[in-house]
């Protein structure tokens, strides 16, 4: 490229004739490619300075970035199928322009300033799917090639071996092609290989093998995952960030010059024959010059389709302004009335009709509102019955078909009213914001007309001229010059429509050649198209153009467009001078518009400005650094008779300085006059024209189009999305189908450096999408608007993303510095009590003595009181256990009961070998024999240890886990089933476990009938009871020591809380294993004597009803189940309410329905479940929550709203509801008699303040005794059970629960008439995400992420050296997976002020759950780590 960025000018002339040799020689196909580059090379060798990093050949395929302001696939030229070859070099000529070679060489020494550093950015990994093919079939790609097709694909195939064999041969191939090519390169489409490569699905080994053995710093690892997270923190090391507060830089450039004086243009002139109206001068065409030709329309093809002349299109708008007034309504009652809107709705194929409608509307003084509507080939969408369907939105109308049949000829009394033009409004057109909101801008009538006049004089129109018109007739230019304009001085228009261009884009130039026009009115991608299929028009001849208009001249591609298109043609005739560039807005109409200069005048001058500079709105000249400088043209001068000044774009209009980038302010008669519709928006915005296209960042503007050029992508949009108070920079690429996914990302790394090092400012995102699926406009542009919204509502279905808040988002909060803490906790207590705040504690009611010794003796241990039950009351029956078909398959009585055990305690004294004290395992199903197993235990004076049976088609993933308890618990001996014992002895086991040492295995389901001969009875009621072994959240393995004196107080606290006797009937729907579940599926039936109907939750997942229809059918009060259980009902059960009620179930007769859980209280669950099942009956108060070994069935649970963001800094502030950043907590039921409950400063352990957060400590007889540990270090966390504070009550012994939670006093009153204390549970201390410095709960991270987008079935996040992981459960297509990454980022770092690190998407149900319905994060932590989710796409922010 180093001969390309030569100023070819200052070589001796004779080097420059040998130069222009060699381009004819190309030109005419006598030089290959290769050939020229070498010989020009050879011949600039001795003037071009010595430069690395550099190459001086130009590749074989070069990008084309075809950049307009509609960006849109550029069809190849249409040939014969000979001499391809050199056709394809030839197409490569004409790139040397100053703005190309500018380009070019910055984005290049860009990319040279980052060659030593490698950006060491991890790849993303992806599941091969098929969502990541180029959905072909339901996009119409451009028409490529008149030559046949079988030639086309193969020259296209060629291509592609080429430029796939070049990339094989150098890893840098993409990026280096894809950054020489200019911002209008000129080479074919079906070449078009440098493109930014679109994304394959890989397999996983491929994807394994593409990342490195070492992590960065040399550490060997194993996992891929953890290696690419290494990478990532590498990554992170130096995160490019300014300070909290930056300190204002003395380099920042201000601006230094005048004030600006406003610009005026020419008096707008005074021609006495003008027409007092559009319409009249119509009429006067019609009149006098019917046969003139007024507008031909061109075929697919491009020849001529039809000719309207003046007098058909004066006749054609009489008869519909006739039909409009006289043939819709009555008389009495017309349809239409004077300044009524009429959308007119035609193809862009058809501007004859279309020009009638609007001229007809003109005459019947109704106002024409062209818009565009979804078009089908057979035209609008229509119902089946044929009506034309009513789109969302759209007011009840009337359809009128303005075909001539269907049009009614005016009586030869009747004629139109044409008033002399005045302030009513003409015409309204449509235009969309950055944000995709419609606006009509309404134009008066003389308005119009005197922008007809001003466009007349500025371009010098002549009466019988004529002009071929590229754009869309129905808005902007294309409307101004081509419908308004050329009708007021009987001009030819030639209409080219868009449909044309794709088919021949050469149409436009052969008309011109043909009908000798005087002016075209094209955009830069017309220019490009032409330039393409130039080579097939020899005898093409533009001398007879003296207006070549630009109507997007104001961009920053146009300039090379421009001269590039000038290159070309220069040699068929086009002079120099003839080329207008021009800038418009919906608003101001026209603004400026260079006019053509005299013969051999020198053209006007470029400016090369620095981009630093404009970032900062200033205007400065680029001496220094070419690397970060942009190339403008001008757009001529101001309109004639407008007034324009620049203005300030932030706060009051003050007008800007000579060297400030501001926004333009016109004054003219010839503009919009309103926003019609809202004058509100009209009076605050319609003074001042916005720029479009400006993206603020960090107090800094960024031209959008400056990015795309860039970028060096065709097809691609930028936009910019408000996240966390500021703009982010977001581009979206179309990719081609044929590269590999690590040639895309390499791309995407390319162009974050290039973009970071020109324009200084950080892509939040840049994404990439299958060819051919960016929403296009009815022009074939990119849908800017309709892309910003498919990205931010997850339906842009990229095939490859890249995000990289880290090194974008520099405004986060400065993380938090915990200081010492200076004040001890007696200051803390004594300081509350100053101010008048209470202690944060409370209690459940007193449990009271117990003076009746037969009541002590029946109670102090459940293994006597079944035994007194069983004398008693034998044939009261305890238990009743159903079945997914709801019927009860055991039930047992208190006899029953109490000689099952028996039989189980014989057979313990005959076959365990057991000593009094010894630990044994219960390995039963939920149901009645793990109850008796139980008893049997305690009758045998040995300690029973409840343990899940492994799961039979997962015994891998659960079969470890029995063993680790059997293990840690030192089990003597198993009582289990026969099945289970199959299953613990087969070989599938021996795959997991070491089978042969197991302990003892006694099979109970077939016991002979035999009694012990005694039962034991412990000598005191402190001896162990049970050993409660249970998994936490975190991964951890706990077996809480449980006594006798415990039990029996915790099932009287139970008793005395839920009102349980012995006629009373409960429903429990619990796992049996550990906690709550286990007390009251075991213990608290024998103890209180109430009967227990046992519904294993299993059967839930083949009956769902089950649980409902079991409470409706025994008429239960009082019933207790899990989260999960709930969460079954809710989803599986919510849409089949009435076919439930049809059915006979209610839930009237539930008076408390208890979720048993260790948790925060999930609010919008339970809250759910009660509005589903209301229609059933369920009564709103019913559903109420318990916490650990805590609360059950209470008065109205209370529910307060508290402020997120002070929970993160260990504080609560209650906020009302529907406050921002509001967080609702549910009280976590009552607390049980005999229990107090105070909240611990974790850190000083002293006690805090009423509404403080902290630890929950607890006070209880039935507290466990400790932790159970296999070396018996009792002590090692003897704290968490027998503890004290530092302050307040020393004397007290308390346990710790590991939860955080406060308490509040309520307005409610308890039972003794006191105000009641609620207690409110935040979460557990273990699980809490140390962050910046705050504590987050990942459950409110969890319900952001939820709810962000409707594929997501669920979500965890867990840490792993200070980077936040987010894995997302997709419930939909696979093709929404790469959708899901920004918008969990986006919703993560605006709710909670998080940067993401990980985005992991992964199938439904690999998150892990346990029965309790509690995650499992470290479970997947360490899946994650050991690279065992198998997810579909993992996604490393930067």
């Amino acid at each position: 490229m180093a001969d390309r960025a030569l100023d070819v000018s200052g070589v001796p002339k004779e080097v420059r004739d040998q130069l222009a040799e060699l381009d004819l020689e190309l030109s005419e196909g006598d030089i290959t490619q290769k050939g020229y580059e070498k010989k020009r090379a050879r011949l600039l060798t001795p003037y071009i300075p010595h430069i690395t990093n550099v190459e001086l050949s130009l590749p074989d395929v070069q990008l084309t970035p075809g950049h307009s302001a509609e960006p849109s696939p550029s069809p190849e030229a249409p040939g014969p199928s000979s001499s391809s070859a050199p056709r394809t070099h030839r197409a490569h000529r004409s790139g040397g322009t100053r703005d190309d070679r500018y380009r070019s060489e910055a984005v290049q020494a860009a990319l040279a300033k980052h060659k030593e550093e490698k950006m060491a950015l991890p790849m993303p990994t992806k599941r091969r799917s098929a969502f990541v093919q180029s959905p072909v079939e339901n996009c119409t790609p451009p028409d490529t090639s008149s030559a046949s097709e079988d030639e086309g694909s193969l020259r296209r195939q060629a291509a592609l071996s080429v430029a796939l064999a070049q990339s094989l041969q150098s890893p840098d191939y993409w990026i280096n092609r894809s950054l020489q090519g200019s911002s209008t390169s000129s080479s074919e489409r079906g070449n078009r290989l440098d493109l930014p490569p679109a994304v394959r699905g890989m397999s996983r080994g491929q994807s394994r093998c593409s990342m490195l053995d070492n992590t960065a710093d040399g550490v060997p690892v194993n996992s891929r995952v953890s290696t690419k997270i290494q990478q990532l923190l590498n990554t992170l090391k130096r995160p490019k960030r300014p300070p909290l507060m930056p300190q204002p830089d003395p380099n920042t450039p201000k601006p230094e010059g005048r004030q600006i004086i406003p610009v005026k243009g020419e008096p707008l002139g005074v021609v006495s024959n003008w027409p007092p109206a559009l319409q009249a001068a119509l009429a006067r065409w019609g009149a006098t010059q019917a046969k003139s030709p007024a507008l031909s329309v061109l075929d697919i093809t491009g020849k001529p389709l039809y000719t309207l002349t003046y007098g058909k299109l004066w006749s054609r708008s009489l008869k519909l302004a006739y039909t409009l007034l006289n043939k819709l309504g009555t008389k009495a009652e017309p349809v239409l009335k004077p300044g009524d809107r009429v959308a007119l709705v035609y193809p862009n194929s058809d501007p004859g009709m279309f020009w009638v409608a609007f001229y007809g509307c003109l005459l019947a003084e109704v106002i024409p509102v062209p818009i565009e509507v979804p078009l089908s080939r057979q035209g609008l969408p229509k119902t089946p019955n044929g009506e034309i369907m009513q789109f969302k939105g759209w007011p009840r109308m009337k359809w009128v078909v303005t075909d001539t049949k269907y049009l009614t000829k005016p009586s030869k009394d009747w004629q139109p009213h044409i008033p002399t033009a005045n302030t009513d409004t003409a015409y309204i057109e449509y235009k969309a914001t950055k944000e995709g909101t419609v606006m009509g801008v309404a134009v008066s009538k003389v308005s119009m007309l005197t922008h007809c006049q001003a466009l007349t004089q500025a371009c010098n129109y002549c009466e019988g001229e004529t002009l071929v018109n590229v754009l869309d007739c129905k808005k902007d230019m294309g409307l101004w010059h081509g419908v308004l304009t050329s009708v007021m001085n009987r001009i030819h228009t030639i209409s080219v429509p868009y449909a044309v261009m794709k088919a021949c884009p050469m149409s436009w130039v052969q008309r011109v050649h043909i009908h000798k026009a005087r002016v075209a009115l094209v955009k830069c991608r017309d220019l490009h198209w032409a330039m393409m299929a130039h080579r097939e028009q020899k005898d093409t001849n533009l001398s007879s153009i003296r207006m070549l208009i630009v109507a997007d001249g104001a961009n920053p591609w146009s300039v090379s467009s421009c001269d590039a298109f000038l290159n070309v043609f220069q040699a068929h005739g086009l002079k120099p001078e003839v080329i207008c560039p021009c800038a418009s807005s919906p608003e101001a109409l026209t603004v400026a518009i260079r006019r053509p200069g005299p013969r051999g005048a020198p053209l006007p001058a470029r400016a090369i400005l620095s981009m630093a500079g404009l970032s900062h709105g200033v205007i400065r000249v680029n001496t220094e650094d070419k690397n970060s400088a942009l190339t403008v043209q001008d757009v001529g001068h101001v309109m004639p008779g407008a007034l324009m000044c620049i203005v300030k774009p932030d706060g009051p209009p003050q007008l800007c300085k000579t060297d400030e980038i501001g926004e333009i302010v016109l004054n003219s008669r010839a503009g919009g006059t309103m926003y019609y519709g809202l004058p509100g928006v009209t009076k605050n915005t319609f003074e001042v024209i916005p720029i479009e296209g400006l993206l603020s960042v960090s107090g800094r503007r960024h031209n959008a189009d400056d990015l795309v050029a860039t970028a060096l992508a065709v097809e691609i949009a930028v936009f910019s999305v408000t996240v966390f108070y500021d703009e982010r920079i977001v581009i979206v690429a179309e990719q081609r189908p044929d590269a590999s996914e690590e040639d895309s990302f390499q791309w995407m790394s390319r162009v974050l450096q290039a973009i970071d090092s020109i324009h200084q400012v950080g892509l939040y995102c840049l994404a990439l999408v299958p060819a051919n699926t960016l929403p296009k406009t009815p022009l074939g542009g990119i849908h800017i608007c309709e892309t910003k919204q498919n990205f931010l509502e997850g339906n842009l279905h990229p095939c490859n993303i890249l995000l990289c808040p880290h090194t974008c988002v520099t405004n986060l909060p400065k993380p938090r510095q915990k200081q010492p803490v200076g004040v001890g906790p007696a200051s803390i207590m004594v300081g509350n009590l100053v101010a008048g705040k209470r202690m944060a504690q409370a209690a459940g009611r007193e449990l009271g003595v117990v003076e009746d010794q037969e009541h002590i003796r029946k109670h102090q241990f459940l293994s006597e009181a079944l035994q007194w039950r069983a004398q008693t009351d034998p044939d009261h029956v305890l238990y009743v256990l159903l079945n997914a078909k709801g019927v009860a398959v055991c039930t047992s009585t208190s006899l029953q009961l109490h000689k099952r055990a028996e039989k189980i305690t014989a057979a313990l004294m005959e076959r365990g070998g057991l000593n009094t004290g010894d630990n044994v395992v219960l390995l039963y199903p939920p149901g009645i024999d793990l109850i008796a197993a139980f008893y049997g235990c305690l009758y045998a004076g040995v300690v029973p240890v409840t343990v899940r049976p492994p799961h039979p088609q997962n015994l891998t993933a659960t079969l470890p886990t029995v063993r680790m308890i059997i293990d840690v618990s030192k089990a003597a001996c198993i009582l289990t089933t026969q099945p289970l014992m199959r299953i613990l002895r087969s070989r599938e086991a021996a795959a997991s476990v070491n089978i042969k040492t197991w302990p003892t295995i006694i099979d109970t389901d077939d016991l002979p009938r035999k009694r012990p001969p005694q039962i034991y009875k412990p000598p005191t009621a402190e001896m162990l009871a049970y050993l409660d072994f249970s998994v936490s959240t975190t991964g951890m393995l706990t077996g809480v020591k449980m006594s006798h004196a415990a039990v029996s107080t915790l099932c009287r606290s139970i008793k005395l809380q839920c009102e349980l006797y012995s006629s009373r009937e409960i429903a429990i729907c619990l796992d049996p294993y550990c906690g709550l579940g286990f007390v009251l599926w075991c213990l608290s039936s024998v103890y209180s004597g109430h009967q227990s109907i046992l519904i294993p939750p299993l059967e839930l997942e083949s009956s769902l009803p089950l649980w409902l229809s079991t409470l409706s059918q025994y008429k239960i009060r009082d019933t207790f189940c899990s989260y999960s259980v709930m969460e079954l009902c809710t989803k599986g059960l919510g849409t089949q309410t009435d076919m439930l009620k049809a059915r006979g179930l209610n839930l009237s007769c539930v008076r408390s329905c208890v979720v048993i859980a260790e948790e925060r209280p999930r609010l919008a669950l339970t809250q759910s479940f009660s509005k589903l099942f209301k229609d059933l009956g369920l009564s709103s108060r019913a559903v109420s929550t318990a916490f650990g070994s805590r609360g059950t069935a209470g008065p109205d649970p209370s529910t307060v709203y508290v402020d997120m963001k002070s929970l993160r800094h260990d504080r609560v502030r209650l906020v009302e509801r529907g406050a921002p950043q509001s967080l609702p907590l549910m009280e976590s039921g009552t607390i049980l008699p005999g229990v107090r409950v105070i909240i611990v400063n974790h850190e000083t352990r002293g006690p805090l303040g009423d509404s403080h957060l902290g630890e929950i400590w607890v006070n209880s007889p039935h507290s466990a005794s400790g932790y159970y540990t296999i070396y018996g270090e009792e002590s090692l966390q003897a704290d968490h059970f027998n503890t004290t504070l530092s302050f307040g009550e020393p004397q007290t012994l308390w346990a710790r629960t590991g939860y955080l939670g406060f308490v509040k006093r309520t307005e409610l009153l308890d039972a003794t008439g006191d105000l009641h204390d609620a207690l409110f549970v935040v979460g557990s201390l273990d699980e809490t995400l140390e962050l910046r410095g705050l504590r987050y709960h990942p459950i409110d991270i969890e319900t952001s992420v939820s709810r962000t987008h409707r594929s997501i079935a669920e979500s965890a996040v867990f840490t792993w050296t200070n980077l936040l992981v987010v894995v997302a459960e997709l419930s939909g297509s696979e093709q929404e997976a790469l959708d899901l990454v920004p918008l969990v980022t986006n919703v993560v770092l605006e709710e909670h002020h998080l940067i993401v690190g990980v985005v992991v998407i992964v199938d439904p149900g690999v998150i892990p759950i346990n029965s309790r319905g509690e995650k499992q994060r470290m479970h997947l932590r360490d899946s994650f780590l050991a690279d065992q989710l198998d997810p579909i796409y993992v996604a490393y922010n930067m």
